[in-house]
């Protein structure tokens, strides 16, 4: 059997490759190759070492952050737990002992 993807219009099986598009001959409709590869590979968030982050995970600072807004300063090892992966430039969503939410960027986190 073909490793093509299924039609994501009317799900046919019959789709066939024609250039850089796929094209469904039941319905007629056409997408991109890489919009088929960008939907099956998930995103991935990685820390500053490149360890795999998800949800529920604990990190810590490898990096002393200033908090726009505040005088405050997050210390470099500072440890944060519980975290959630989010969408957009800062990709951790937490909740600092003794500070409150707050967002991070990856790059600045270490995996426990």
């Amino acid at each position: 059997m073909s490793s093509l993807p299924k039609c994501p219009q009317c799900s046919s099986e019959y789709t066939y490759e024609d250039g850089s598009m796929y094209v469904c001959p039941e319905c007629a409709h056409e997408w991109p190759q890489r919009a088929a590869e960008a939907t099956d590979q998930a995103r991935v968030v990685k820390d500053a070492y490149g360890n795999v982050l998800t949800d529920g995970d604990s990190v810590t600072l490898i990096k002393d952050l200033k908090v726009k807004g505040s005088s405050s300063v997050l210390k470099v090892g500072t440890k944060v737990k519980s975290i959630r992966l989010v969408e957009g430039d800062h990709d951790i969503d937490c909740r600092i002992d003794g500070f409150g939410a707050m967002q991070l960027k990856s790059e600045f986190v270490k995996k426990v």
